[in-house]
């Protein structure tokens, strides 16, 4: 059953996204990269493929939003893609955190993977109090025992990604 919600709701997203929008790219991991121009584009887009398959409030968004890889200078540029974006327009930690929040409150998202840098321990804790969703710390915790133990001192997240071939042996992933 799930297999054929998946395979129906992907039919909808290729047919929306096919009539609506250009070609779809394939993303690094496999899944669809289509040339949105902000991330409300691509959650209303979701959204309407995930009513025309019918199966609204059956699917769920989940983001992993690898945020280190727009993390300059201590702020968050939205506009990373531009070889010129204007520094003056990155954002704070807690500003991206409650853009996230108004997507929360908008959108059907249960999760959200690795919302900030890994080192932005504050923002991660801001957003984990606020969000009533799962905040997965994978860049943030790396399978690494002490970061873990900061994570769950710092109430950084609520959930982890374990990666055996992150640590290094099973032995240090069961520590972890």
């Amino acid at each position: 059953m799930v297999s054929d919600i998946c395979s129906l709701y992907l039919l909808h997203f290729r047919y929306i996204y096919a009539f609506q929008l250009t070609a779809v790219n394939v993303g690094d991991e496999g899944g669809f990269a289509p040339n949105v121009s902000s991330p409300e584009e691509a959650l209303e887009l979701l959204t309407e493929a995930i009513k025309k398959a019918g199966y609204e409030g059956k699917i769920k968004i989940a983001l992993d939003v690898a945020s280190s890889e727009f993390y300059k200078e201590g702020k968050y540029d939205l506009d990373f893609k531009n070889p010129n974006s204007d520094p003056t327009k990155w954002i704070t930690g807690v500003e991206l955190a409650d853009l996230y929040l108004s997507y929360i409150k908008k959108y059907p998202i249960v999760s959200v993977e690795d919302p900030f840098d890994q080192d932005d321990w504050e923002a991660w804790s801001h957003f984990t109090a606020k969000a009533g969703i799962q905040i997965v710390g994978d860049d943030l915790t790396v399978t690494n025992p002490l970061r873990i133990k900061t994570a769950i001192e710092k109430k950084a997240c609520n959930g982890l990604l374990l990666k055996v071939n992150q640590i290094g042996t099973i032995s240090e992933s069961i520590q972890a």
